[in-house]
């Protein structure tokens, strides 16, 4: 150990004893969790004991503890990188070895681990490929890397606020051009439009928490009122799809500023508390209010939209209707819908981001940020912070209002179990751990947090412990989000590239 530490103050028994106190706490904590697992059995349920998992939790939660150790004592990062990686690397065949085993605790484990299989090795290549990266770009001692850290972050960080357009022009190309690349691909076509509904739902969070400042937990109120705003339009008053998307906007604004009022003179977490409340509320609302919502049976069968009203992506048109493969001389497909659906949200979101980044240009924008940094000193520029909360709350509810109707077409089932205050969770997590205020970073963390948990779903219970684990190491070595800069919105007699310089030294 001491080879690899450049200034350790800790003996090899104090890390020891570090790693037995966590792998105690660990055992205590995955034994009824993951060690302990009911089976339905034909003479009844049954408890089977899953030793394997509790031992893979320990184990991994130990890896983890030496991680923190090696980067609080200052260890290069080469041997930061060769021990992980060895103990990442035994983990990982500990736990392909006993899932392989029929028995798990009846045959002889170490002559089952001896074994070897493709992919462990592919996994091991990997491992040793990303050892010889950080080696050959890290330098020789870590007081070396502490003096070339920040140059290296501010390098990164001048070259991302210098090409923010560019950045974003390329993203949105992409996204322009993903359904041709995978355009027969339906569970891919279905993620994109899932992870854009969040990407919107985080850029209209982000105008009221990012740019003005107010913690709002009952953002998921909005996008319910949304949803059921189309639904009940479209049902009662047979209203299309785009006529009811500006009305769904209306009304979910029109709650915003209902929710601006309450709490005009709150701050912090009294405000987080009155908006979480504010977003149960409307919740049991749903559930309750059984003649005008259907309560928990929800409210089926909503219309889903048409191409502009000129034509129906349905196999079977209403007569005097004309179908969208007909309109354009097609074979009929389903994935037509999907993909006019995926560019529909596409849209919506980039009006949302055009929207915002002007609106911050303006002077509205600009009281947003005076009233986050400081709302006494905001008061004593003239700047009245009633108008200015409530008109966040009403244009950040507005476009969730937007994504609500999106999401009631695109389902054609709403009910009030896809509004509860975990979305509110989710969609505040995602401005948070892109770094409040910055759009292209609401952009990463819905990925992230969207698009990878569904990509794994395959690994059923395991694919939220990595998840978990993916958030830990965000809140570790990414406190302020992933991109936690922004573009200055006033440049005063300089340069964009100077100004960012000026800020980066």
């Amino acid at each position: 150990m001491s080879a690899f530490l450049t200034s350790s103050r800790i003996s090899g028994a104090e890390i020891a004893k570090e790693l037995a106190f966590f792998a105690v706490i660990a055992l205590m904590m995955s034994v009824m969790i993951l060690g302990v697992e009911t089976v339905d059995r034909p003479t009844g349920l049954e408890l089977a004991v899953r030793w394997d998992l509790v031992l893979t939790a320990i184990v991994s939660t130990m890896i983890g503890r030496l991680a923190l150790i090696m980067r609080r004592e200052n260890m290069s990062r080469i041997g930061q990188a060769v021990l992980i990686t060895l103990a990442a690397i035994a983990v990982f065949e500990m736990f392909v070895r006993f899932r392989e085993l029929d028995d798990r605790w009846a045959h002889p484990v170490i002559l089952d681990m001896a074994s070897s299989s493709i992919t462990s090795v592919i996994v091991a290549l990997a491992f040793i490929g990303i050892i010889f990266t950080i080696a050959y770009f890290s330098k020789k001692t870590a007081v070396a890397e502490a003096d070339t850290a920040p140059k290296l972050g501010a390098k990164i960080q001048l070259a991302y606020r210098s090409n923010t357009k560019k950045i974003g022009a390329l993203g949105i190309a992409f996204f322009v051009i993903f359904p041709f690349l995978f355009g027969e691909n339906r569970s891919a076509i279905d993620l994109a439009t899932l992870v854009m509904i969040y990407i919107m739902l985080g850029w209209g969070l982000n105008i009221v928490v990012g740019l003005a400042g107010l913690l709002d937990l009952g953002y998921v109120a909005f996008y319910a009122v949304g949803a059921y705003s189309y639904a009940l339009l479209s049902q009662n008053f047979d209203l299309s799809f785009w006529l009811c998307l500006p009305l769904a906007g209306i009304f979910a604004a029109s709650f915003g500023i209902i929710l601006g009022f309450p709490v005009l003179r709150l701050r912090g977490d009294y405000l987080a508390i009155v908006t979480l409340g504010f977003g149960e509320i409307i919740r049991v609302i749903l559930i309750n209010w059984y003649d005008l919502t259907g309560g928990p049976d929800g409210i089926s069968s909503i219309e889903r939209p048409s191409f502009f009203g000129f034509a129906d992506f349905s196999r079977r048109v209403p007569e005097g209707n004309i179908g969208f493969n007909e309109l354009f001389g097609l074979e009929y497909s389903s994935m037509h819908r999907l993909i006019f659906l995926y560019y529909l949200i596409l849209v919506l979101a980039l009006v949302t981001s055009f929207v915002t980044t002007r609106l911050r240009k303006l002077p509205i924008g600009r009281a947003w940020e005076a009233l986050r940094e400081d709302e006494i000193a905001c008061r004593s520029l003239g700047i009245n912070p009633t108008n200015t909360k409530l008109s966040a709350f009403a244009i950040g509810a507005m476009f969730g209002g937007f994504a609500g109707a999106f999401f009631a077409t695109r389902q054609g089932f709403i009910s009030p179990e896809s509004f509860t205050f975990l979305e509110s969770a989710v969609i505040l997590a995602i401005v948070v751990l892109g770094g409040m205020g910055s759009q292209i970073g609401v952009v990463l963390a819905a990925i992230v947090m969207i698009g990878f948990p569904e990509m794994f779903r395959e690994l059923a219970e395991y694919r939220m412990l990595i998840f978990g684990a993916g958030m830990v190491a965000i809140m570790l070595w990414r406190p302020r989000g992933l991109l936690s800069f922004r573009d200055p919105t006033i440049l005063l007699n300089m340069s964009t590239k100077d100004k960012v310089a000026g800020e980066v030294k």
